[in-house]
């Protein structure tokens, strides 16, 4: 069962993934935003809250990875922590490492997969 109402960061600079992610889960009840690149999403991060972030690894002008060191020095000396999940299409064993040695919770392969993100959810108790 979803939970509805979860506020989703979608950080991906591909519009088609943007598109196909807006479909699969707005039909969920996710409230969602996107942000083109790592920069964005720090600056979207200042003035909004969000339950969960999607993060694309490459992207221009800040990628992921480096995105996702700078929200946890952000998080540093508070309660907050912000649930981050990897997204991409490299399907490398290395790359789920190199995600959660930078801070990331989790971490799935594109093409994005509804079930697989739901799963994580479930590990992650945000569902």
């Amino acid at each position: 069962m979803w939970k509805s109402g979860l506020k989703l960061l979608v950080v991906e600079d591909n519009m088609l993934n943007q598109k196909l992610i807006h479909l699969h889960l707005k039909k969920h009840g996710f409230i969602i935003d996107f942000a083109e690149n790592g920069k964005i999403a720090l600056d979207k991060l200042e003035k909004n809250g969000y339950d969960l972030i999607l993060m694309d690894l490459m992207m221009p002008v800040m990628d992921g990875l480096e995105a996702c060191v700078r929200i946890r020095e952000r998080e540093k000396g508070t309660d907050e922590h912000i649930n981050i999940i990897g997204l991409t299409a490299n399907t490398l064993d290395a790359d789920r490492q190199k995600c959660l040695s930078h801070g990331m919770d989790e971490y799935m392969m594109k093409p994005f997969d509804v079930d697989e993100f739901h799963a994580i959810l479930k590990k992650l108790k945000i569902l």
